[in-house]
């Protein structure tokens, strides 16, 4: 059990992060002094600074508020990091070096999850999207939930929504088995897609993680799973299963999908009723099915059929996933977190289905060594299904340089004609923006601090 009884603060290392920045917010708002430490600025750090916390960009204990940096204080606070920090990091040194308390941010979470009742959404991808949806479902309805986001809701503007509800919403994060420290009442698995070897070796390994995560759920609670996986997740004791998804034997299926001009029209069939008649107005059919699960939940936390409609047609969705930050006539621009060969599968199969016919350009940032190396051909291919492709350098996150692993590796495998290999300085510079029709950015990295300029440029050149 972790005491925040006479604590009077709570350091934050790699706090400008989407994860780290929800938990210095929700600590925040609970009255402790929050401080914290990132390489570079970011929009999430600017506002933590603007709600009071305290934060600096040089890794130097000379830095540190004296709260934190004074060793004779170290019993009054709480440091947090994430393995995403590198060992060799000073404040992170001192803190270990001094015998201070230090938790992990899955450790601080898994804490949380002791004293509220968790729905938390698992998978290689669509955790952000799907867990954003229910947060929505359950705020917008008379059940009401808090939520730790990993992405920032258009609805609410933020990755931290508090409510007086019994339900929290939490994204549980298979990296560095992060969310076998949570124990929910509710989950969902959305994917799983080969992903984070550096840390599992191989999807099999990766995929027993995830049934022992499964196995932490509540006696008597209940586990969603996308149909397409069902037989490879082991039914949990005590704990009752359902599928979701678009195909006939899925115990939540949406059916009827109807595309009318900017939104859908679809019915949903639950174990023991219809929901008829729900609008979405939002792109791609691989989000009906994300959102289907987010249903699933919300029925079982007893959102009724009405909150249900409302809620779908008011989600606006999550900045960074399919993010449409320009759509008029000849002329659309798009942004996407998707870093993963399937992620970006999804995306791309949603553009070409949102614009039928149109001329789409890709601009992608690798994410990893490790991933590009794990998954270059993967990459290759679904880039080639792009009409034209902008390939930027690996951003290495917490990874060191890998000898022969650079976006060449992914760039020499691709088919297409029509690729080009450019430095993020680059860009916007060298679009020609008279020619775009359809502009995707695409990768989990810095590739979002483009999408002002990118956007600034197109609306100069073609929105007049």
């Amino acid at each position: 059990m972790i005491e925040f009884r006479n604590k009077e603060g709570i350091y934050f290392i790699g706090i400008g992060g989407i994860g780290m920045s929800a938990l210095a917010l929700y600590f925040e708002k609970g009255g402790f002094s929050i401080a914290g430490y990132d390489r570079s600025e970011s929009t999430l750090s600017r506002s933590l600074a603007e709600a009071g916390c305290t934060i600096t960009y040089i890794d130097d204990v000379t830095c540190l508020p004296d709260l934190f940096g004074n060793v004779a204080h170290k019993e009054k606070v709480i440091i947090v990091y994430t393995p995403a920090i590198p060992a060799e990091n000073k404040i992170l040194a001192h803190f270990r070096d001094n015998g201070y308390s230090l938790f992990k941010r899955s450790e601080i979470l898994g804490e949380i999850s002791q004293h509220t009742d968790v729905l938390a959404v698992s998978g290689t991808h669509g955790k952000t999207t799907v867990s954003t949806m229910l947060a929505h479902l359950l705020k917008q309805s008379s059940v009401d939930c808090s939520a730790f986001l990993g992405g920032i809701s258009k609805n609410y503007g933020s990755n931290l929504l508090l409510g007086e509800g019994r339900y929290t919403v939490m994204e549980a994060d298979e990296f560095d088995r992060s969310f076998h420290r949570l124990k929910p009442l509710m989950a969902v698995v959305t994917a799983l897609d080969a992903d984070h070897l550096d840390i599992y070796g191989d999807r099999a390994t990766m995929v027993e993680a995830y049934n022992v995560f499964c196995a932490k759920i509540r006696p008597g609670g209940f586990l969603v799973v996308n149909s397409k996986i069902r037989n490879e997740i082991i039914s949990p004791d005590g704990v009752s299963v359902f599928t979701y998804g678009l195909n006939e034997d899925a115990d939540f299926r949406a059916f009827n999908i109807v595309r009318h001009g900017d939104y859908y029209r679809f019915d949903l069939k639950t174990p023991d009723s219809l929901i008829e008649d729900l609008h979405f107005a939002f792109p791609g059919i691989i989000n009906i099915e994300n959102f289907t699960s987010a249903i699933a939940i919300a029925t079982m936390c007893g959102v009724t059929k009405d909150e249900i409609r409302k809620g779908v047609m008011l989600f606006r969705g999550v900045k960074r996933r399919f993010d449409i930050r320009i759509n008029i006539p000849g002329l659309a621009y798009i942004d996407d977190y998707a870093h993963h060969p399937d992620e970006i599968r999804a995306c791309i199969t949603s553009v070409r289905e949102y614009f039928r016919g149109r001329h789409i350009t890709g601009i992608f940032q690798p994410h990893l060594f490790s991933r590009t190396a794990d998954h270059a051909g993967g990459f290759a291919d679904i880039l080639d299904e792009l009409d034209e492709v902008i390939l930027l350098p690996i951003y290495p996150a917490r990874e060191k340089p890998v000898a022969g692993v650079t976006s060449e590796l992914i760039f020499n495998k691709m088919k297409s004609p029509n690729k080009r290999l450019l430095e993020k300085s680059d860009i916007p510079g060298k679009l020609d923006a008279e020619k775009i029709d359809v502009l995707l950015t695409i990768g989990a990295g810095d590739i979002d601090l483009l999408a002002g300029p990118i956007e600034e440029k197109l609306m100069e050149v073609r929105g007049k």
